[in-house]
């Protein structure tokens, strides 16, 4: 009977005093003179089973070189553990190696650091910190989209190539099949004679595409990957990252909120009911309280306040700030962790200043400020933006002639306004952001399988 080995450890006394069979690899080898144990691992849970083997078997001199790293086929009974630390393990009949292992195997069976595991990106799964950070990854994934197809969303493709510039800051990687040792030489790009007929770029956002697809079903989402070609070598930034991007109609600010909040709980607890084993260990070895922290986010209830009544908090706090808190500006990381401990949880900063965001946003009255939100997290700080999308024909145009943003081109976004335009909102999370905030693993670089950034694009 072939088995995975999460198979076991679920339903162990299924299968206690049977005969399996497992294949997958063999993670330490501990030898002794007349018998032998195996740690064994295939991948498809955290924990590895022990293999038990002893001289006995006809093969024993050949098990007892199998290498760590060895990929194996193993034939045992299931059998109650006489040793501490396992409940159960395999009582061997019989080991097959089926791809070895040299002995210069980069991972070995010690504490090795993240900088050196990122230059072996491609073997990391095979440690327990990368074992549980990409599943968790995996499991996040699955509650987004359960948590979207329970409420009734379209999940929505947004185009990868694009010709609009959603957030307008150009920073977009151009997607050509020009010779540009040609361009350079001549000097003139000409567009026109490009695979498109036009310029064209890597998606920076799914957003604007989403809108169109929010007023024909109501209810849509994104999750796929975006591009920003930003020299930019923090660790929250990458240049390729995966965004979630709902877009819905009839939704104000208050709305979006709503949803944010709503959706950013679900997949705490999912990920925290179906990846026990991982969180523990995260909680053990990277980050002390984070189960806590997380359990507490599920339980709070987020406050909600104006941008401009940020800054006032900010400014009569006795605290020796590095960036000065002022009115119309931006907020920085030290603001935003005093906001949140200010108030001992999640706060959604609402209401900010029109000067200092995207065109699409909705203007409240008196014109100085928009309706957007920023969702502060304690210990991470922003997590999700989003906004009420402006819904007025003659306000969008005159608010992008205002920002210098092109309208030609963009005449189908503008269309929506006027064939049965509504009031809609919507919200961007980054995943990887996400994943820093589940897993306390605090580099971007750690929680995407391979990271791409200025400089580095190996694999």
């Amino acid at each position: 009977m072939k088995l995975d080995v999460k198979d076991i450890f679920e339903k162990k006394e299924e299968f206690e005093g049977k005969e399996i069979v497992l294949e997958g690899w063999i993670r330490n080898h501990r030898k002794q003179k007349d018998f032998g144990f195996i740690d064994f691992n295939d991948g498809t849970y955290f924990t590895s089973v022990q293999v038990v083997y002893d001289n006995k078997l006809e093969d024993f001199e050949m098990i007892q070189k199998l290498k760590i790293g060895s990929a194996i086929k193993v034939v045992g009974k299931v059998i109650k553990s006489i040793g501490g630390g396992q409940e159960f393990e395999i009582e061997t009949k019989e080991i097959t190696l089926v791809g070895d292992c040299p002995l210069d195997y980069p991972i070995q069976p010690k504490r090795h650091t993240r900088e050196f595991l990122r230059e072996e990106a491609y073997l990391r799964p095979r440690t327990n910190l990368f074992n549980a950070v990409f599943r968790v990854r995996s499991v996040a994934a699955y509650a987004i989209h359960k948590y979207f197809n329970d409420n009734n969303y379209v999940y929505f493709h947004a185009p990868i190539i694009t010709a609009s510039d959603c957030e307008g800051a150009g920073q977009m990687f151009q997607v050509t099949t020009l010779d540009l040792e040609k361009v350079a030489k001549s000097g003139k790009v000409e567009y026109d004679k490009d695979f498109f007929g036009k310029q064209a770029a890597l998606t920076v956002s799914g957003q604007l595409e989403g809108e169109t697809f929010a007023l024909a079903y109501k209810k849509i989402y994104t999750f796929g990957p975006t591009f920003r070609a930003e020299n930019s070598n923090t660790k929250t930034h990458a240049s390729e990252f995966w965004m979630i991007e709902p877009e819905v109609a009839f939704c104000d600010l208050e709305g979006d909120m709503d949803i944010m909040e709503d959706m950013l709980k679900y997949v705490v607890k999912y990920v925290l009911d179906n990846c026990q084993k991982e969180m523990k260990f995260f909680d053990s070895f990277v980050e002390k309280g984070l189960i806590d922290k997380l359990e507490k986010l599920i339980n709070s209830k987020f406050t909600r306040i104006d941008h401009e009544e940020v800054i006032s908090i900010l400014k009569k706090a006795d605290v020796k700030w590095e960036f000065i808190p002022e009115y119309g500006q931006d907020i920085a990381k030290e603001h935003e962790k005093y906001i949140t401990e200010y108030f001992d949880g999640p706060v959604f900063i609402k209401n900010w200043p029109k000067d200092i965001k995207a065109f699409y946003m909705k203007q409240n009255e008196g014109g100085k400020t928009v309706a957007a939100v920023d969702l502060e997290v304690p210990g991470a700080g922003e997590l999700m933006g989003g906004s009420q999308r402006e819904d007025d024909y003659d306000k969008l145009i005159t608010r992008m002639n205002e920002m210098n943003v092109p309208s030609e081109g963009l005449e189908w976004y503008l269309n929506l306004r006027r064939f049965g335009g509504c009031p809609h909102s919507g919200f961007g999370m980054g995943f990887e952001r996400l994943i820093i905030y589940l897993t306390g693993v605090d580099n971007i670089r750690d929680v995407i399988p391979y990271p791409r950034t200025p400089k580095n694009c190996e694999y």
